[in-house]
């Protein structure tokens, strides 16, 4: 089952929608922490002016990036500066909170984890080489012939190796996580027998397909499709014989589609493709390729060949229906109309 692009990036604007939100929430977390050192911690007074100051910066870039909507849709590139301006903040509350002294130094944990859970390993190790340079820039009164020196660089790791460890264990986390929902959801939308989508997955991704049609009157067709002897396979050679028909139509009704239709087991001996972008005159002409397919790839069974066939039934938007419902429901009726008139021929709805 191949996903459509269209699919591809709803999915991952989901995804990015679930990570922004838990990036807004940790960069509150560190206003309201870096806020409640002021308050409490007691920096020098003089120290608190530009405490202040980076804080009403702070404050003011994430109100702006992420709520004046100047992105209308979230991308990996907006978290990425995000957690940048992030590190920078952390780094100029450090410079007037102690240096690597601070009570704050581990505020660079939200930077490791917000980089880690969005943005991947390789972002995440980078995110981890400017942690260390402002590590090198915080602790500047070391004379600089020692910045090369083993102990120095010994003494970087062993302060840099527990946010090292955070990067990696969280990283491997977020890509566990995300492979397991990922499982999850193809299991859940997809069928086990052919591997196409269910009726699940075929709602999902046909109801965006389908808006985008109606918004911008782009037309769409969709085909109902019936094995025609499949029944009579199961019952003269057995149901693997059939699950092995079964499989023989989708491949061959997959070989006449574009990546970016749409098909669907719809139950038992029923298939369902939507045709984004085509008319109906288009539709019968995919249709009768289908059946061509079918009936030219006989199912091998025990040394025998069995003939196969489909009947279709196609309906098409906007002429026969202004809903996905009401499509499928004409192309169905017409389907049944193919069955009837013989079997093993296409059927456009009429009223």
């Amino acid at each position: 089952m191949n996903s459509t692009p269209a699919e591809i990036l709803s999915i991952e604007q989901e995804e990015l929608r679930g990570i922004s939100r838990t990036v807004a929430e940790i960069e509150w977390l560190l206003l309201i922490l870096v806020l409640l050192y002021q308050v409490f911690g007691g920096p020098a007074a003089v120290d608190q002016a530009a405490i202040s100051a980076g804080l009403f910066f702070y404050a003011a870039f994430v109100l702006s990036f992420r709520y004046a909507n100047f992105y209308k849709a979230e991308s990996r590139w907006k978290i990425a500066v995000e957690t940048l301006v992030m590190l920078l903040f952390i780094t100029w509350t450090l410079w007037f909170t102690g240096g690597l002294a601070s009570p704050l130094v581990n505020a660079y944990l939200l930077v490791i984890v917000t980089s880690a859970l969005a943005l991947g390993k390789l972002a995440t190790m980078l995110e981890m080489a400017l942690i260390a340079a402002c590590f090198v820039l915080l602790g500047g009164n070391s004379p600089s012939d020692e910045l090369f020196s083993l102990a120095y660089i010994g003494g970087l790791v062993a302060q840099l190796a527990p946010m090292l460890l955070v990067a990696y264990i969280t990283t491997m986390f977020s890509a566990d996580i995300r492979y397991g929902l990922n499982r999850a959801r193809l299991l859940s939308e997809t069928d086990d027998l052919t591997g196409l989508y269910n009726m699940r997955g075929f709602t999902i991704v046909v109801g965006r397909l389908f808006d985008q049609a109606v918004r911008y009157n782009r037309p769409a067709s969709l085909l109902m499709i019936d094995s025609d002897n499949l029944k009579a396979v199961n019952d003269l050679h057995g149901h693997e014989a059939g699950n092995r028909l079964l499989k023989l139509v989708a491949k061959c009704i997959e070989t006449e589609l574009r990546h970016t239709d749409v098909l669907a087991r719809y139950g038992g001996d029923e298939f369902v493709a939507l045709l984004p972008e085509t008319a109906a005159a288009r539709g019968l002409e995919v249709a009768e390729r289908i059946l061509k397919a079918v009936a030219a790839t006989p199912l091998e069974s025990e040394g025998k060949r069995i003939a196969t066939s489909v009947s279709i039934g196609l309906a098409s938007y906007p002429e026969d229906g202004r809903s996905i419902d009401a499509i499928q429901a004409r192309a169905d009726r017409a389907m049944y109309l193919a069955k009837e008139q013989g079997r093993n021929r296409v059927v456009k709805f009429t009223l």
